[in-house]
């Protein structure tokens, strides 16, 4: 009681009149002396905690200094010392924490913090101080600590990360404070970590090299793995903080063979046999909210590893399967699985992989599941392309949802990398083929049998956003197989679909997650033989042709969609209408014999009426049209009933500009200009603004919002590529060689050459024509007659070589067409070789940039401490000064 007294009576004054908060603060402030006894001290501290909330800018003015003394001399002498003015700081240095002395609002609240956050950071004392209380095992005296450091980080974090970077005690405190048995502790370590090492790669790579990525794994292996909740989140972003754009520390993760220990985190066991099935364990779990965060921050740090020099091939292997095993064959959330798919990188053993896939029980509610047939990676890859996850279980038939379509956007990525190998894709057409067909008989995969059947039949009208996505997702997928591919082409008009090919069965029959067992909606066409075909009346029709038939045929559907009103049906139909041009476009470039194919089965007309539309149409099918006419035209190159004069006719009719302004519109249609590589998925409905926005998802929250696809990227690159070749090929003369041709020098100086010959050749026999027509001279001149005779002999040979050069020119002809066919494949591989090559130098070029940046700066910094040397009196060697010059 005498304390308080006492403590009242110097506070209250002499006279006992009522004193202003910033006359008691001084006060208190005077009382911080080193003079006074260590409980008045105390007592100071304590009083200026409970006002430094109300009058933050008082305190912070004028006990500020005193309050930093106290923190250097009594925290370690009385824990309740240090454990006050640690938290009397935090509440000064926050910011927009401040109610009294006019910083009511946000804006004074945060210039008060950052004001005092500059005193202290003024000098390296008391950093350096907060640092070694890291040591401390009082518990609020760490604690405090890591509470004040994560403020003043928040507020001047380069500052106090110079600091960190000399403090000869800060790095080995860190450290310890992840070992703290404390969770509280602990946890508020990791949170302090997170703003330590952002954007600092420095402190990133020292941290690292201190065992800090096998702290951090043993707090996430300690609170279960991705069953963890909220700290593990924590620790798996300070991991991610520690990775991310570090590739020195990404290195040493690999070299340290901490690649195994990811896998069992998402409850996949690390030392899996390759030919044993995946645990059950693993596909079927449990998942909540905060386990999804968790699972897609480990399957971004594996996307960040995988892939690069360093660690064992066994140790990819097992975190690469867990990866394509969480995509294709668990019941893990869409969220997880796309951004699973987009991280599995380029592999030529992932299309042959043996995955058990698993499909909900209808009607409850997730709780039971049926395993499926075993089936290879591709096959799964195309029926969740296809269909969707589940076979579309999830999915309503008149809306899609937006994560759902991002997964299969995804899904069709992926597989454009699975069948980058030459042999993947030509197995895939390979099994669309009739049996006698085929040059090596197989045995269809699903794939194949799934993807024709997909591309065979035309929905129905009305038609729904279900059916639409399915066929147009078909033709993007077949459309990848061809692109850039002259034997895949060729390998492909040979496809002949049958009548028998039927819709696959709707997710509610169940039971038939691809195709059944008895082949019951597989294209019957695979065994049977072409002597069976034409007994029937009518020849069966090639892919190609049935294709275009179901381009005209969505035409005619379209119109009748407009006759009723219904708006949105034909924009489904407008949607499959870019799926089916698409298609053409890739499959009918650099290839004459599909042209003449398409040409014969009536496509030119099919073309030319939207194209001639001047309302109604959609742009983006107006400007395919124009674009595949182009091709058309360009690559007509064999005799038919349609030639290019032909066509160069309705050209005309239409008009090269016409024709162009087409092109160009659609290529600044916002559904165009939105697709970038990771994002295909568009919103829909639109936005008010008319403006489309891609859907990019990055983790996690299943949004409800509908979405649409209209294009994949392989084919934006293919159309910017070829746009402005296809604009001049309009314009050109029907008797032109090919625009976009590349000419071998060789060959085309040997045309030349030829063409040179016959017109000298020709000019010589007009000459010896008009002298062997000359009429006789009146006297008989027996040297006249030697002449007349010895020029029609000699006219009889030009003849014979004329006739003789003219089939040489034919026969280099041809063959330079083969030779230029070859020459553009392989032209578009250098040019793939290439980009790639480039893309790996800029990488190099970036790091290399970063590392001169980091030297001039630390230059920049050592030239600043010798000079603050200098001034403070200290000895520089002559060697520094000379560097320093």
């Amino acid at each position: 009681m005498d304390f308080l007294s006492q403590t009242y009576n110097a506070l209250r004054g002499p006279t006992g009149a009522p004193q202003t908060a910033l006359e008691t603060v001084r006060r208190l402030a005077d009382r911080l002396s080193q003079d006074t006894l260590l409980s008045d001290r105390r007592a100071a501290v304590l009083s200026l905690k409970g006002l430094s909330r109300d009058c933050k800018a008082d305190v912070g003015e004028t006990a500020l200094p005193g309050l930093l003394e106290v923190l250097q001399k009594d925290t370690d002498i009385d824990a309740d010392m240090g454990k006050a003015v640690l938290e009397t700081m935090t509440i000064l240095c926050e910011v927009g924490g401040g109610e009294g002395d006019g910083a009511t609002g946000s804006a004074g609240g945060k210039d008060v913090g950052l004001k005092h956050t500059d005193v202290v950071l003024e000098n390296p004392k008391a950093a350096n101080k907060l640092f070694q209380l890291l040591g401390d095992q009082t518990f609020y005296t760490r604690y405090g600590s890591l509470q004040l450091l994560q403020v003043l980080l928040h507020n001047r974090r380069p500052v106090l990360q110079g600091y960190f970077l000399k403090s000869p005690l800060g790095l080995g405190n860190v450290i310890s404070v992840l070992e703290e048995k404390r969770e509280v502790i602990r946890n508020e370590g990791l949170l302090m970590l997170q703003s330590l090492i952002s954007q600092n790669a420095e402190i990133q790579k020292i941290l690292a090299f201190e065992g800090a990525f096998e702290k951090l794994l043993n707090i996430v292996t300690s609170e279960g793995g991705i069953e963890g909740g909220i700290v593990v989140q924590d620790s798996l972003t300070s991991i991610d903080g520690l990775l991310r754009f570090n590739v020195s520390n990404q290195s040493y993760f690999r070299e340290t063979s901490l690649l195994p220990y990811l896998s069992p985190l998402l409850l996949f066991p690390s030392n899996l046999s390759p030919t044993a099935p995946t645990p059950q364990e693993f596909a079927l779990q449990f998942w909540d909210p905060q386990k999804l965060v968790n699972a897609g921050l480990v399957v971004g740090i594996v996307g960040m590893l995988i892939g690069g020099k360093g660690g064992a091939p066994a140790d990819q292997h097992s975190i690469l399967r867990c990866l394509l095993e969480l995509a294709l064959a668990s019941n893990a959330p869409t969220a997880v699985k796309t951004k699973a798919l987009r991280t599995l990188p380029p592999s030529p053993v992932f299309p042959t992989a043996i995955v058990t896939p698993y499909q909900p029980v209808p009607e409850t509610n997730g709780e039971e599941w049926d395993r499926l047939e075993t089936v290879t990676a591709l096959d799964a890859l195309v029926n969740n392309t296809l269909e969707g996850e589940y076979g579309g279980m999830n999915e309503t038939v008149d809306r899609k949802r937006r994560d759902a379509l991002e997964f299969r956007a995804l899904s069709l990525g992926v597989f454009c990398s699975f069948i980058a190998q030459e042999e993947v894709r030509l197995a895939l057409i390979r099994g669309m083929l009739p049996a006698d067909a085929a040059s090596e008989p197989m045995r269809p995969s699903i794939a194949s049998l799934n993807l024709l059947s997909a591309l065979a039949v035309l929905p129905v009208s009305p038609l729904t956003a279900s059916a639409s996505h399915r066929t147009h997702l078909a033709t993007l997928l077949f459309a990848s197989l061809l692109r850039f591919s002259q034997s895949a082409k060729a390998l492909a008009q040979a496809i002949v679909p049958t009548l028998a090919v039927q819709p696959p069965p709707t997710p509610s029959l169940g039971g038939a997650f691809f195709v059944p067992a008895d082949n019951a909606n597989a294209p019957s066409n695979a065994g049977l033989s072409h002597e069976e075909d034409l007994d029937n009346d009518d020849r069966p029709q090639t892919l190609l042709q049935t294709i275009s038939e179901h381009l005209s045929l969505s035409f005619l559907s379209r119109n009748r969609a407009i006759e009723r009103g219904d708006g949105r049906e034909e924009r489904e139909w407008d949607r499959l209408i870019v799926g089916y041009l698409i298609l053409l476009a890739q499959w009918l470039w650099e290839n004459p014999s599909a042209v003449r194919e398409f040409l014969e089965a009536g496509g030119l007309s099919v073309l030319v009426e939207p194209i001639n539309q001047s309302s109604g149409m959609d742009v983006l099918v107006q400007g395919l049209c124009a674009f595949l006419l182009a091709v058309c035209y360009e690559y007509n190159r064999e005799p038919g009933e349609i030639t290019r004069h032909t066509i160069h006719a309705i050209l005309n009719r239409l008009s090269s500009d016409a024709l162009v302004a087409r092109m160009a519109r659609a290529r600044e249609d916002e559904r165009f200009k939105s697709i970038g590589p990771d994002s295909l998925v568009l919103s829909y409905p639109p936005s008010q603004s008319g403006t489309l926005t891609p859907l990019v998802t990055n983790g996690f929250g299943r949004d409800e919002e509908g979405g649409e696809i209209w294009f994949d990227w392989g084919f934006v690159e293919f159309w910017k590529s070829n746009f402005y070749a296809m604009q001049r090929a309009v314009s050109t003369d029907p008797d032109a060689v090919s625009a976009s041709a590349v000419e071998n020098p060789e060959q085309a100086a040997l045309i030349s050459s030829l063409r040179d010959m016959i017109q000298q050749q020709a000019t010589e026999l007009e000459n010896l024509r008009a002298l062997s027509n000359r009429p006789p001279e009146p006297r008989e001149n027996p040297q006249g007659v030697a002449l007349i005779a010895s020029l029609r002999e000699q006219l009889q040979k030009q003849t014979g070589e004329l006739e003789g050069l003219q089939k040489q020119i034919a026969e280099t002809t041809r063959a330079y067409e083969e030779d230029k066919i070859s020459l553009v494949g392989r032209i578009k591989a250098a040019e793939s070789d290439l980009k790639s090559t480039q893309e790996t130098k800029k990488e190099a070029e970036k790091e290399q940039e970063d590392l001169l940046v980091f030297l001039e700066e630390l230059s920049g910094k050592r030239r600043r401490d010798k000079q603050r040397m200098r001034e403070a009196g200290l000895e520089v060697s002559d060697d520094e000064g000379e560097a320093e010059e």
